[in-house]
């Protein structure tokens, strides 16, 4: 029988907006951890003698976020020399992989305490900035039918009939249940940003918006069809002949956010939870991994 996984804590920073203007931009990648990690320690009393891995998911792991940061961030927080540190890219699952990760980790039997995560200061370090031959090797686009996440979620909305109006509604609800939530103190795993004075650069979700308006997001273009129209919508629509035309009904207002921010949990067994006094706030029982046709996306 596999021994039980368990959530002792878990933390994260303000998501911060991911531009030049953004509350987070002036502060470095591996800070954002570290700051983390320092938090976690101090939250459990951990001994970081007892941590067996870390292991954290950056999609861009290049430049600032390059050089395997899982273990450059433990080693900046002065956490112990012999903690080791994995940094792992399954695209936008990246961190939640490291969670799954860990659990195996731990029902193996193999190890008994792991920090999960991820980072991504996409202010920092720019989306596709680390290239690769999906993106960059014709032969290999073509052959595979490659698109934009964007281009793919218009595929999607096209063949499933969402109207612009119908996303835009669902946006809006997004924006008002996060607003609520804020507003109701749900966000208790926040862990305020600093800068090196101790004054607070950000201790809210930067990137919630509670005076979004549906006028207001009806007002905003299309973010993918000038791309769609140059050259992805042709291969969208080769490889889904019964579509007609792809309609674009995503925007900045209702695709998923540009941010910055970063986040930790603590993952270990029932014994491991018991010598550091932790009470388990969650079991993780299982994880299921499936890749999909990559043009409608992605990952």
């Amino acid at each position: 029988m596999p021994t039980e996984a368990y959530i002792y804590d878990a933390i994260r920073t303000p998501r911060g907006r991911g531009k030049e203007d953004g509350a987070l931009h002036g502060v470095a990648p591996v800070d954002l951890l570290a700051a983390l990690f320092t938090a976690l320690q101090q939250r459990t009393n951990l001994d970081t003698t007892q941590v067996d891995d870390v292991v954290l998911g950056c999609v861009t792991p290049i430049g600032e976020q390059g050089g395997d940061i899982a273990r450059t961030a433990a080693l900046y927080a002065g956490w112990d020399v012999d903690v080791p540190g994995m940094q792992i890219n399954r695209f936008c699952a990246s961190g939640l992989e490291t969670v799954n990760n860990a659990a195996m980790k731990v029902r193996s039997g193999w190890e008994q305490l792991v920090v999960a995560g991820g980072v991504e200061s996409m202010s920092r370090v720019a989306m596709g900035s680390d290239g690769g031959a999906m993106y960059e090797d014709p032969r290999v686009s073509s052959a595979i039918g490659f698109v934009p996440q964007g281009i793919g979620a218009d595929l999607i909305a096209t063949i499933e009939g969402f109207t612009r109006d119908e996303v835009d509604r669902y946006a809006l609800a997004s924006q008002q249940r996060a607003a609520d939530a804020a507003a109701a103190g749900r966000f208790r795993s926040i862990i305020p940003v600093c800068d090196a004075d101790g004054a607070v650069l950000l201790d809210r979700d930067e990137h919630i918006r509670p005076n979004t308006t549906l006028e207001g997001l009806a007002a905003l273009r299309p973010a993918f069809a000038r791309m769609g129209e140059a050259q992805f919508d042709a291969v969208a629509l080769a490889k889904y002949p019964q579509v007609q035309k792809i309609e674009h009904v995503h925007t900045a207002g209702n695709s998923s956010g540009i941010v910055d921010g970063a986040a930790l949990v603590l993952v270990g067994s029932r014994g491991a939870g018991k010598r550091l006094g932790l009470a388990p706030r969650a079991r993780i029982v299982s994880a299921a991994l499936v890749g999909t046709e990559p043009t409608i996306m992605l990952t």
